[in-house]
């Protein structure tokens, strides 16, 4: 909320001092050290060096012509060039009556609202969800909530995987040995069991493996009988994947399998050779590298034996069959031409770093005029305790419903232990939310881009930077509201903000950085700038509680002051944690 306000007092006095400065590019932070000041800009040190200028001569011709008096108390140039701001009470004062009163919760809507589309998530077709959808799904969902939040406009588009080989396996299986009864009880069991065993059939049976590819081209030329069964899998396995997003509490805006765009990847590969841009390959068409930047950043090389070659994409086999890479380049074209987004986020692991990196380059080349920002948000993956990939004891893949449920149970002990006397449905309504929330944050709170190690003990724990440690902190805020005939009128303070003890500015200065850290979210598609912020905000919510009384206050004007700041924290406590899908309590 500030520092928009700070940065274009700074941006004016930057362009009276430079007239020619590339305003964009002159940007103020949160310190990184608390003890130079509230926020920093180190933006001066770079527009110096392009002039070949002092740059700290430079800061203090921008400090002489900058008006901020009425926010800061104290303006420092430091080091080689920075200028560190320390805000005044006043301005702290004025930040927290805004809020307290409901006019904003430090946030700024965007003034230029963006259309982004996000691809997450992405089963497929006769196949549960499981552990390794996790990291997909609450990155997507988080990271929609965030850009939403901040006023833009996002579609969310769940790619499903319904369309290719394993098809015909699965349809040779459906029509030989399929069991309607188990079917009916378990529609993912059953497709899963008609999978391996004809998977392990044509490893002893050649000939099986021929009767599958016979099934997929039947499919794939629209043949009555094949089309009714695999719409019929599409809809048992949507109504599963339904059950579990509306537990997790995640939806989509569209929900478009490769299907979809089969029709499109014809005219896909004619248009990519039409311009040149495909060409044969051993019978197949591919993408080739157009020299167009150095080896080293080229996707379409790679190195071998101390020599670069040719690392191709491939857009059609051999066979005539189309690949990911064909359907991908087609979803990319429909999303342009229904969207007209200003960024499409495609959050998938790690491994397919390589593929989008080809398929970017390959789409900018095919359409050169495209200004739409293209982004792989990867993410690293999910360990047992033993460092290895989180598995079930039997070697099998953990399934997300079987997580969701062990989540909940172990949550429900935790609960009984500690509210014996709480009815059941609460008891398990807060065991739902407790569960839920801790696997989420669990999963938000590492660095996207690292591997991290799911342990129950941690991420269940009530104490250290937890979802359960932070719903707690939120109830501690709500217990006021339990309280309010001792209180009176909690709905605002109506006189100034009463701030003199040293939790309770720590406290305002972390609030008012809500809006900068979402926005810092978004820049660079990371949920744990959230979570920690979050964490820190709960623990001087914590040393403000313990050293600050509100009931006890025997000033009303204090009291009053710290029951509006409790009502405050508790609801960016509240929305922070909603935008990481996370739900609040108002006990445990």
């Amino acid at each position: 909320m500030l520092i928009p306000i700070l940065q274009d007092r700074l941006r004016s006095a930057v362009v009276a001092a430079l007239p020619d400065a590339d305003l964009s590019r002159v940007l103020i932070r949160p310190c990184t050290n608390p003890a130079h000041g509230d926020y920093e800009t180190t933006s001066l040190m770079a527009l110096a060096k392009e002039r070949r200028m002092n740059p700290r001569q430079l800061a203090a011709d921008v400090l002489a012509r900058l008006d901020v008096q009425d926010l800061c108390e104290d303006i420092q140039i430091s080091g080689a060039g920075f200028l560190n701001f320390r805000l005044n009470l006043a301005a702290l004062q004025r930040a927290i009556q805004g809020a307290a009163r409901g006019e904003h919760l430090f946030l700024t809507p965007a003034s230029r609202p963006r259309t982004v589309v996000i691809d997450f998530s992405s089963p497929n077709v006769a196949k549960p969800l499981h552990v390794g959808h996790i990291r997909s799904t609450f990155l997507g969902d988080c990271l929609a909530r965030i850009f939403r939040k901040l006023g833009h406009r996002v579609v969310t588009d769940n790619h499903i995987g319904d369309w290719g080989t394993q098809f015909g396996m699965l349809l040779l299986g459906w029509k030989t040995t399929l069991r309607r009864d188990a079917l009916a009880a378990d529609p993912f069991l059953e497709m899963e069991r008609l999978y391996k065993e004809v998977n392990q059939r044509c490893k002893d049976e050649p000939g099986l493996r021929d009767q599958a590819r016979a099934e997929l081209v039947k499919l794939q030329s629209g043949d009555p009988e094949n089309l009714a069964i695999w719409r019929e899998m599409q809809k048992l396995s949507q109504a599963q994947f339904d059950s579990v997003y509306a537990r997790l509490g995640v939806s989509f805006d569209v929900t478009l399998g490769e299907s979809f765009y089969n029709p499109q990847l014809p005219g896909v590969v004619k248009e990519l050779t039409r311009l040149g841009l495909a060409r044969e390959s051993d019978g197949a068409m591919a993408i080739f590298s157009d020299g167009s930047c150095p080896p080293k950043e080229d996707p379409f090389l790679v190195q071998k034996e101390g020599e670069w070659q040719p690392n191709p994409f491939l857009v059609q086999k051999s066979d005539g069959g189309f690949n990911y890479a064909t359907t991908d380049l087609a979803t990319l074209e429909y999303r342009l031409k229904t969207w007209a987004p200003d960024e499409i986020l495609y959050v998938t692991g790690a491994p397919q770093q390589l593929h989008f990196r080809q398929l970017f380059a390959t789409f900018r080349r095919w359409h050169p005029d495209t200004r739409c920002r293209l982004e792989h948000v990867w993410f690293g993956s999910i360990l047992g305790e033993d460092g290895k990939p989180f598995k079930t004891r039997s070697g099998e893949t953990v399934k997300l419903t079987e997580l969701l449920e062990e989540a909940e149970e172990r949550a429900a002990k935790i609960v009984a232990a500690k509210n014996p006397d709480l009815p059941a449905a609460e008891q398990q309504d807060i065991a739902r939310r407790i569960g839920m929330g801790a696997i989420k944050y669990a999963d938000l709170l590492p660095n996207r881009q690292s591997d991290y190690v799911f342990s129950w003990e941690k991420l269940l724990a009530l104490n250290g930077n937890t979802a359960p440690y932070l719903q707690y902190a939120y109830t501690r805020t709500r217990s006021l509201q339990r309280k309010g005939a001792e209180l009176g009128d909690l709905s605002a303070v109506t006189g100034t903000f009463v701030l003199a003890a040293p939790e309770e500015l720590a406290l305002v200065r972390h609030l008012i950085n809500f809006g900068f850290t979402l926005e810092s979210v978004i820049a660079d598609y990371r949920p744990n700038f959230l979570c920690n912020y979050l964490y820190e905000l709960a623990g001087r919510f914590s040393k403000f509680w313990e050293n600050c009384p509100v009931l006890k206050a025997e000033d009303p004007a204090v009291r009053a002051s710290r029951a509006a700041l409790c009502e405050v924290t508790g609801r960016v406590l509240g929305e922070g944690l909603g935008l990481l899908g996370i739900e609040t309590l108002d006990r445990m």
